[in-house]
């Protein structure tokens, strides 16, 4: 289908101009003004609004097997409900449970995703370690699109991969030329701490931010950049939620190390009191991991992602309705870990972040889309607006208005953690390969129209980082008699 959006501002990562721009055969064919086209192209009138590549979430967890239950949110939902806020791609999790084979976990999700509205790609979580792993491994970042790999250093007992595992994947990636990414908590201080604090009779929801407070994040960020500088690899922390870790991930940078940082919109708005809420299941609606931190770590992310330090931001969208929650009303250990967002993040960042001051129009385009484009090398195919991307667009209302709530969202979901906020920033239209799927409140979309994106490697870069790592390797000394 022909689509010509006339009359907008253009807002990319580098720059902002007045253009039309016309969409046709899912791609990007012309920006210029006043652009001729064909007979029965529709006609997207943008005067006033801004239009901006369609957001990338990097990170979600739809359908996601977890603490015993499935995460409310499906494929079709979840990428509806983000275009339906403006994000028009999601990178979601393959996590295999340990012992099981890469490639069966990476074939279920990608047989649950089939049903998506949007285009989206996978993160392979390593859960366990043998020659098996190391070369499935391969046949991912070869023939089926994936660079990069997630490790979970918590969930004790379940997921949480050791450090010699965290040594031998990172090693693994940099002969691959993928990214490992990492959920930075110490898992054996975590679960340590739970017992401690169920021990106290403490078994509500306000023991899950006791149980992870910012030292258990801010050691295994620390620990992860230090293995991942030894290894001679990059590295991805993902939803960073506290100062330590923004520290750490700042003298990293600071000495050159390749480590780029992750973090939440509800890390960037939500603060720890809500798990003093004396409604217990209000209480638990916020249990997710890392918990919600005090305002003073939101002040420190926002001036992360202002200086750069921080490069993207998510949502970790992973949803649970109430009686899912209420599987941990005796003990906050058992409540499932996680909350919404992928609809929201778009207006909540513009809202708190340009309309403020924080953030720039390019800067909001940098962390919402261009950044992740990048770092997971699908760019400029994926954010950016340029003649032969992708036409995943969002043509933005800088001044249009709405007020975030559970019972108008199009998560499925009974909760949303920014209930009640009026956002000011909001998308007017969203396009997916050019096609309309959002107008004005209201979706139309097609379920099976999303599309598996393959995410090459990094060969050319990572055989430059494996040469300057030989240079650091120590000399080994002949010693004479």
């Amino acid at each position: 289908m022909s689509t010509l959006i006339r009359g907008g501002t253009v807002v990319t990562a580098e720059q902002t101009y007045r253009a039309d721009v016309h969409c046709d055969g899912g791609v990007i064919r012309a920006i210029g003004e006043k652009l001729d086209v064909p007979a029965g192209t529709r006609v997207v009138e943008a005067g006033g609004l801004l239009v901006m590549p369609g957001g990338i979430d990097p990170h979600t967890h739809m359908e996601l097997p977890f603490m015993g239950t499935v995460a409310s949110e499906d494929f079709l939902s979840g990428t509806a409900a983000g275009l339906a806020g403006g994000t028009t791609m999601i990178i979601d999790f393959a996590i295999p449970d340990p012992k099981v084979s890469l490639l069966t976990a990476y074939d279920q999700w990608r047989g649950w995703a089939k049903k998506s509205c949007a285009d989206y790609s996978f993160h392979v979580a390593i859960t366990w370690w043998s020659d098996q792993v190391r070369e499935e491994m391969g046949v991912l970042t070869r023939e089926r699109g994936v660079n990069s790999f997630k490790h979970f250093m918590a969930y004790k007992n379940a997921i949480m991969v050791p450090d010699e595992n965290l040594i031998l994947s990172f090693s693994r990636c940099l002969e691959l030329g993928a990214i490992p990414t990492v959920h930075a908590e110490n898992g054996e201080l975590v679960y340590w701490l739970q017992q401690q604090i169920l021990a106290q009779g403490i078994t509500g929801p306000e023991g899950h931010p006791l149980s992870r407070p910012p030292e258990v994040e801010g050691e295994a960020a620390n620990r992860a950049i230090q293995v991942a500088n030894m290894v001679g690899s990059p590295l991805y922390i993902v939803h960073n939620s506290c100062k330590q870790s923004l520290e750490a991930i700042t003298r990293a940078r600071l000495a050159g190390q390749r480590v780029y940082g992750e973090v939440l919109a509800g890390h960037l708005l939500i603060d720890d009191s809500v798990y003093r809420n004396p409604d217990w299941a209000f209480a638990a609606a916020h249990v997710m991991s890392p918990p919600f931190r005090s305002k003073e770590h939101q002040a420190a992310l926002w001036e992360g992602l202002q200086a750069g330090t921080l490069q993207t931001t998510a949502t970790d969208h992973c949803c649970f309705c109430a009686p899912q929650k209420a599987a941990g009303k005796e003990a906050f250990t058992k409540i499932p870990n996680g909350t919404g967002g992928v609809e929201d993040r778009m207006s909540v960042l513009w809202h708190a972040g340009v309309a403020t001051g924080k953030l720039t129009p390019n800067e909001f385009v940098k962390v919402t889309s261009a950044n992740a484009a990048q770092i997971y090398n699908v760019y400029p195919r994926k954010g950016s607006v340029s003649v032969g991307a992708d036409a995943d667009l969002v043509v933005w209302d800088p001044k249009g208005t709405r007020t975030i709530s559970a019972r108008t969202h199009h998560q499925k979901v009974d909760f949303n953690i920014f209930e009640g906020l009026e956002v000011t920033g909001v998308a007017r239209y969203t396009l997916s390969q050019g096609r309309v799927c959002w107008a004005d409140g209201k979706l139309d979309v097609q379920e099976g129209a999303g599309r598996y994106i393959n995410r090459p490697t990094f060969p050319a870069a990572f055989e430059a980082i494996k040469a300057r790592n030989a240079l650091r390797q120590p000399t080994r000394v002949e010693r004479r008699p």
